[in-house]
């Protein structure tokens, strides 16, 4: 194949790209922030695109991210590719600030105190993914299930965790917009500029030429 890579990655070399991106985060961030400057659409779209997907990376619904940040983005008529490139605004490094946020706000708000530690949350939503599974296989098999385990996760932490990811959510993704679409605004102006200025550059040398004779 053209794209093959020579030399092949082993797991832990996939599992570390997935935590630590080559180059870093701080490359890898700069390197989206360039594409989402770049992208060929109006700044409004492109901010609102923005918004979806620095918002959804405040809620619990891990794995459908990037299907979330695309659906709002249609809804409010924003850019797609940009609600898909910000939910990498939810990775390793931020995960544990955006968690915080979310779940201290729905403690405060229903009034009530998760049983999970911070730390172990991923955990516990990976956990409840595999017992969900289970319980839907074993009522394939043998039509029984059992659904205390979920039952009391659901309650104790994915409730709070998706009543308080609104207001840190919402927060986060008009500050999001507002910030990004001066950003590229200015940054599409200031390319068209220097379109401009070229095209002025080439004017006169077409003109000299044209009037030059043999």
């Amino acid at each position: 194949m053209v794209f093959k890579r020579r030399d092949k990655q082993s797991n832990a070399q996939r599992l570390k790209a997935l935590v630590y991106p080559r180059g870093g985060w701080r490359r890898a961030i700069s390197y989206i922030c360039l594409r989402l400057r770049r992208l060929p659409d109006r700044p409004a779209r492109i901010a609102r695109g923005i918004s979806c997907g620095v918002f959804v990376c405040f809620t619990p619904f891990f794995g459908f991210h990037f299907f979330l940040a695309i659906f709002f983005a249609w809804m409010v008529q924003g850019n797609k590719i940009a609600a898909f490139l910000a939910t990498l605004v939810g990775n390793p490094v931020t995960f544990p600030l955006i968690a915080a946020s979310s779940i201290h706000t729905g403690e405060l708000i229903m009034q009530v105190e998760t049983p999970i530690p911070l730390s172990q949350i991923l955990s516990a939503f990976a956990s409840a993914f595999g017992e969900l599974a289970r319980n839907l296989v074993n009522i394939t098999i043998s039509g029984t299930a059992e659904w205390d385990r979920l039952h009391t996760f659901f309650h104790a932490v994915f409730i709070p965790y998706a009543v308080g990811s609104l207001i840190p959510g919402l927060i986060a993704a008009t500050v999001a917009y507002v910030l990004s679409h001066k950003v590229i605004l200015a940054y599409q102006k200031r390319r068209e500029t220097h379109a401009r200025k070229r095209l002025a550059r080439k004017k006169p040398d077409k003109a000299d030429n044209g009037g030059a004779t043999p």
